[in-house]
């Protein structure tokens, strides 16, 4: 921190995530600077292995190294297919570290009983629902999760179809709305289809950037000395 300005680091996996993020951190933490890493390969190299972490996970350790070095008081983990890492994140550098799905969770286990879970990845899809287990067994809830995974979506967009992947995961969205108290979006990425469901349907609906960077702003808040990972 340099001049008494905060800087708060976040680590992608998609350039999708790069600005809605940046305009969160502008508008719940005034002031503060915003360094993105962005490594575009982590997603893909999941999708060949299996979802398998570990094969990624020094290079993320890296990533929070950079963090530290480039003077940041806060790190964001932003991509819930890595999110495990989070925790790894912060026993090796003296930050705070923030995984951007565990705010979410947190609210989606306080809310109801049926949980729905959204996704366009498998990958992203396992270690989400894995959090939203552990966050019920916690809270000692019996929550039931109907967790889905719009496969036709991500080749929709994969392939540059962007309103053909809008209109697929909208539908998708619709139906566990209407069997759900609560819906999760595994990707923060998918927050912009909401738009296109109703004012009920979109109540239901929790997505973890705003949550996230909340998280983010209290982090910053905390005493030196008293670091932790926040989720």
């Amino acid at each position: 921190m340099t001049g008494g300005q905060r800087t708060v680091a976040v680590i992608h996996t998609s350039p999708l995530t790069v600005e809605p993020l940046k305009a969160l951190v502008s508008e719940l933490v005034p002031g503060a600077a915003v360094v993105n890493f962005v490594d575009d390969s982590i997603l893909p190299q999941l999708g060949r292995n299996g979802g398998d972490v570990s094969q990624v996970e020094e290079r993320l350790l890296s990533y929070a190294r950079f963090a530290q070095q480039v003077g940041a008081d806060v790190i964001l983990s932003a991509c819930s297919s890595v999110g495990d890492v989070a925790a790894k994140m912060a026993a090796v550098v003296p930050l705070p570290v923030v995984r951007i799905d565990d705010a979410m969770a947190d609210e989606a286990v306080a809310r109801g009983k049926r949980i729905g879970v959204a996704a366009t990845l498998p990958t992203t899809l396992a270690p989400t629902l894995a959090l939203l287990r552990r966050k019920a067994q916690a809270a000692g809830s019996d929550a039931v999760f109907d967790a889905r995974v719009a496969n036709d979506a991500f080749r929709l967009l994969s392939d540059g179809d962007r309103d053909g992947h809008d209109r697929v995961l909208a539908a998708l969205l619709s139906e566990l709305a209407a069997a759900n108290d609560v819906v999760v979006l595994a990707q923060a990425s998918m927050a912009r289809v909401l738009d296109s469901l109703t004012a009920a349907d979109r109540q239901k609906f929790l997505t973890s950037p705003r949550l996230a960077v909340e998280r983010v702003a209290r982090a910053l808040a905390v005493p030196a000395g008293e670091e932790a990972e926040l989720g």
